[in-house]
């Protein structure tokens, strides 16, 4: 348990420093490919989730999922991608594949669809490669480009107020 505190601790200072020099990236084209992270352990209605993005236009199979949880069960049986803090070293790097595939991938828009501070999850939220981010309000505002004031239970709002924001923003 401790050294778990101590690893955290080492990742999140590492991740403070590089916030500091967050460089804006332009999103030119139309959204096309969309990553969603999620929390796990606070929301399961990730397939609802995706669903509302579909009703919006998206295409489904442009649409990414990873999904992070405290622990995984032995026999739990995960519909996506997931991984756990054990997964990252002590430098903030990712041990997994599909991990580094995610944040590697340019994606057009990057949801952060969590809203407590993890430290996996704002790293691969850092580390992600997308062009356009959203996420909470809740959320160190470095991050993403686009806040929502809302919570993880209303992804009916969440999505909403993301496609009608991306509208004004015509990035859709």
């Amino acid at each position: 348990m401790f050294i778990k505190f101590i690893k955290e601790f080492s990742v999140k200072k590492i991740l403070k420093s590089s916030l500091h020099n967050v460089t804006p990236t332009i999103l030119e084209n139309p959204i096309q490919t969309i990553g969603i992270l999620t929390d796990g352990n606070y929301f399961e209605n990730t397939d609802q989730l995706i669903q509302e993005f579909v009703k919006n236009g998206m295409d489904k199979n442009k649409i990414k999922i990873l999904v992070f949880k405290d622990k995984i069960k032995k026999n739990e049986v995960n519909l996506f991608p997931t991984f756990t803090s054990k997964n990252m070293n002590w430098n903030g790097h990712f041990d997994s594949d599909y991990v580094t595939e995610f944040i590697n991938t340019p994606f057009d828009l990057l949801v952060s669809y969590y809203d407590f501070e993890k430290t996996p999850l704002l790293l691969i939220t850092h580390q992600s490669k997308a062009l356009f981010k959203v996420g909470f309000s809740s959320i160190d505002k470095r991050l993403n480009h686009l806040m929502i004031n809302t919570t993880v239970e209303n992804y009916k709002v969440f999505a909403h107020e993301s496609f009608r924001y991306l509208k004004i923003l015509n990035k859709l």
